[in-house]
This record gives structure tokens, sequence and C-alpha cells, in this order.
């Protein structure tokens, strides 16, 4: 049986890729933070079916002895300070988890087992001030956020560690990929919970900021499927993942509202306040090498996805459960 070892399983993506690695017969085993409080709402349906253990990036001493007690046969890194805004706030913790906490996890394996089998989840951030249009895996990075230079730094130390120890270490460079279990921080997620929040008469109004920034989006269970692709191949390599499509915000609106029977135009307020400090220019993938070398394609259109998020978001305020902490995000109906 193989086995695999999944850092950041508690996220969006690690919990589709769980799924999906069990559905493949493997044992998987999450690597989750010591905390007072560890949220494992994406994983109550398969908590049963899955090990967790306790381990961080910032100590590489906790993940030579996960290696070591569970012996993996592949290693998903999906760990990271991922929000973008929050790495203008700490740049420096941003640093040490998305950066170096990649080295203290490809040096743990090193020392550990050099047959395991390595993906760093790499992310199309690192383009930012891009350099051409579309991008692909020979496009410059000109990173414009603390977290795309961090993300830099994971992919690059990735590729040296492939060429310089000869690991099977791939890097997946993902463009924007949500879900109905996307955090609310992200901005799709943050348009979907709103159109229920306004459909359902709990708030009056959405906060959003630059509408004309434009995204290439797709569906996060399409994604992480192009991430066990990559660990069978025969060589490791860096692949682009992404829908080869870009949407503005402005059109996530008119798709999400429109869903509802509503016109965004009278919901929908850009506010400065949540303007990035430097806005990345025009992300739109080219998978063709994926395609081409892995058979990966996406399944899930981009109006499907903000369509099933937004049905999502409705059943589950309709079911009453506990609603999000939207102050930022809504202006709520008193």
């Amino acid at each position: 049986m193989k086995r695999a070892l999944i850092t950041g399983i508690t996220g969006q993506d690690g919990s589709y890729l769980a799924e999906f690695l069990l559905e493949k017969g493997y044992d998987v085993i999450g690597m989750v933070r010591r905390s007072s409080v560890v949220n494992l709402d994406r994983l109550r349906h398969i908590q049963d079916h899955i090990t967790l253990v306790q381990g961080d990036l910032l100590d590489q001493a906790s993940l030579i002895g996960i290696l070591r007690e569970f012996r993996p046969t592949e290693v998903y890194n999906l760990a990271a300070q991922s929000f973008v805004p929050t790495s203008w706030q700490q740049p420096v913790l941003t640093g040490e988890v998305t950066a170096l906490g990649v080295t203290r996890l490809l040096d743990a394996i090193l020392m550990v087992d050099r047959e395991i089998r390595f993906y760093q989840a790499s992310s199309s951030e690192m383009f930012g001030k891009v350099q051409e249009v579309p991008q692909n895996e020979k496009t410059p990075f000109y990173p414009r956020s603390p977290y795309g230079v961090a993300k830099v730094y994971g992919h690059w130390i990735t590729v040296n560690y492939r060429e310089s120890y000869g690991l099977h270490a791939s890097s997946g460079i993902l463009f924007n990929h949500g879900s109905p279990r996307r955090g609310i921080e992200f901005v799709e997620r943050k348009i979907s919970l709103g159109v229920a929040a306004i459909k359902t008469g709990h708030a009056t109004e959405l906060r959003l900021g630059n509408l004309e920034a434009k995204r290439d989006l797709g569906f996060a269970g399409d994604y992480v499927r192009a991430m066990w692709l990559m660990l069978q191949q025969e060589k490791p390599d860096n692949y682009v993942i992404a829908s080869g499509e870009t949407h503005s915000i402005r059109e996530m609106c008119e798709v999400a509202f429109g869903h509802v029977g509503l016109d965004y135009r009278e919901y929908v307020v850009s506010d400065p306040r949540f303007f990035r400090p430097a806005e990345v220019d025009l992300l739109v993938g080219d998978a063709s090498k994926a395609r081409r070398e892995l058979g990966w394609e996406p399944q899930v259109s981009f109006a499907d996805l903000i369509r099933m998020m937004v049905e999502a978001d409705i059943q589950m305020l309709e079911q009453g459960e506990r609603f999000p902490d939207v102050t930022e995000m809504t202006t709520l109906r008193r």
C-alpha cells in the first residue's frame, strides 16, 4: 500500500487531496500544527480514515520524526502561510513557513529516505508583475508580495534539491483554485458567501477591492489530481496547472449574483481598504505541458465553480450552521 504524508491537510487542497488519495487506496497521514484549536471541519467526513499527527514546518525535528515513524512513499507539502494580505502584515513569519519550511522538509527527506517522492505547492503569485502572457514553466518570476517572494524561494529550493541530490521532487505552479471549502478570506469565497448572506437576509451589501483585477480560476478538486499525477511520472519536473482562462472580480460577481436572480451592481461596493499595496498583473496560465505530459484536463468550468460555491453557502446558511465572521466582508443587516 502506498502511504502519503500531507502537510496542510486541514486546508482546502489538503482535504480534497486526502479524499482523492483515499479513493486510490492510499494510507493517508496528515500533519497538523499544535494549537489550542485545530480546525478539522473540512475533514469531518473522512477523519476516521486518515491519521493525524502533530508537526510543524518551523520545527525540523518534528518533520524527521514523522518521516521515520510513518515512512511515507509520497510527501505533499501544501502547508504555508498562504494569504497574500497577511504576508504584508507578517512577512517574516511568511518567510519562515512558506520559504524555509520547504528546506526543512526537503532536508528531512534527505536524512530519512531519498526515495520519497516530494510535491511542492508553488503558486502563480510567483509571476506577479508578469513578464509575458500567458505564463508557462519558463516564464521569469517577478513576485509582488512577501508571499510570492517566499513561494519563489520554495520553488527554487525544490529544483535545487532535485538537481543536487537526485530527489524525485516536483513543483506544481498552481493558479487560483477555489471550492465550497475555500477560506472566507479569499475573494471567490468572499463573493459566494456574500451572495448567500444577501440572498438569505443576513446582509445587505458586499464590499470588495479592485473589481477589475483578473484571475485564472479553477476547481480545487481538479487541481489536486494534477499533484498526484506529477508524482506518478518517471522523472520529476515543474508544471503549470491552470484553466487557461482569465476572469475579473466583476465577472465573478455577475455570475454569482446572477445565479440567485440579483444584479450585483445593487449590492457590491469597491472599497479601497481591500486593494493590495501592489496588485499583480494579468495572471493566466498555459497548462499545455501538463495536458501533454500528465494527461491532465480541468473538468469543472469557471461558471459551474462559482455556482457550486454559491449553492453550498446558501445551503450552509439555510441549515442554520454557524455563520462565519464576515464583519470585514459585508455590511450586516442589523
